[in-house]
């Protein structure tokens, strides 16, 4: 008898801890499975909405390229190339696709945290009224490029921008800098890190200066990604390089004895009309970092089991045009 209460005290113990540990077992990767699959149907919707003209932003920016190409028929092959944003072939859509595709290997995150965390942002990210503010991006650069012919949607003017930032203008085209779907932040010889287009997306070069990290981390004006899409519509990895040019030039500009600060340490004004989605969404400049799950997602899509009803009033508001 004298053997037995250590025994009981040990096995109640042990107990006590499993329940602690969430029942002995880890739900994770069931979540993570399970977003996984709510985030193809999702996107799959969002395809099938893309293609019926069901997005107002979509459809703006068809029309608006269709009509700057008989103005401009220099852009004619950028505009087509920016067109893309507006189906499912454009660089937002596949990196979607691309990022959902990824969930399913463990090796493409640091842990099982970062893969639940990439898993829910691509599943909120296939929202149709976020996604539809995320074209307010490309749609803007478009009205940019017609010097004012066709209205900004989603956003206060240009030259209002500048005043409320007392930012640079950049030239049309600025609004996709800093966006890892249309180029990519590289390093040249001297150390010095530069905005390099992907493809098509070079044809702005031809109108706009060359962008330098660090005078656009300190002078850059609002864009929907950097400043409220940004959580949702980066990767891990894309996080990753963004953090390292931060600081390679943070560096840099210490070894100078100078401070330099993060292009997101400071969101920009300029959004005006958003979805509820967007008003509610993560600071960009928590994008990559590191906190528990159960306090980065206090959101609509937070029950799996009401994907399908919030999918049908999501549809409804951008038929209306938010």
């Amino acid at each position: 008898m004298a053997g037995l209460l250590p025994r009981v005290l040990t096995v109640f113990s042990g107990l006590i801890l499993c329940i602690s540990l969430s029942g002995c077992g880890d739900d994770r990767p069931e979540k993570i499975a399970q977003y996984q699959q709510l985030s193809q149907q999702r996107i799959t919707q969002l395809g099938a909405m893309l293609d019926a003209g069901e997005l107002r932003n979509a459809t703006l920016l068809k029309q608006y390229t269709q009509l700057l190409k008989s103005s401009k028929p220099d852009l004619v092959p950028l505009l087509d190339e920016l067109a893309k944003d507006a189906g499912t072939t454009g660089p937002m859509f596949q990196s979607l696709k691309r990022r959902t595709s990824e969930l399913s290997d463990s090796a493409n995150f640091i842990d099982l945290d970062q893969q639940l965390e990439e898993a829910q942002n691509i599943y909120q990210a296939a929202d149709p009224s976020l996604y539809n503010d995320m074209l307010s991006d490309p749609v803007n650069v478009v009205a940019d490029l017609s010097g004012g012919q066709l209205a900004r949607v989603n956003s206060i003017s240009r030259e209002a921008a500048a005043l409320a930032n007392g930012s640079e203008d950049f030239g049309a085209g600025s609004q996709l800098v800093g966006n890892p779907s249309y180029g990519s932040w590289q390093t040249n010889s001297s150390g010095m890190s530069f905005w390099a287009w992907y493809g098509m997306y070079s044809m702005f070069s031809n109108i706009m200066n060359p962008v330098r990290y660090d005078r656009w981390s300190n002078n850059r004006g609002y864009s929907y990604y950097n400043d409220v899409g940004r959580y949702r519509y980066t990767s891990p990895k894309q996080a990753s390089a963004q953090n390292r040019t931060y600081e390679n030039t943070k560096k840099t500009f210490n070894s100078q004895g100078k401070q330099f600060n993060s292009p997101y340490a400071k969101s920009r004004t300029g959004s005006t009309s958003l979805s509820r989605q967007s008003t509610s969404a993560p600071k960009a400049s928590t994008t990559g970092t590191r906190s528990a799950s159960s306090s980065k997602f206090r959101s609509t899509y937070s029950k799996d089991s009401s994907f399908r009803n919030s999918s049908s009033r999501t549809t409804r508001g951008v038929r209306r045009g938010k």
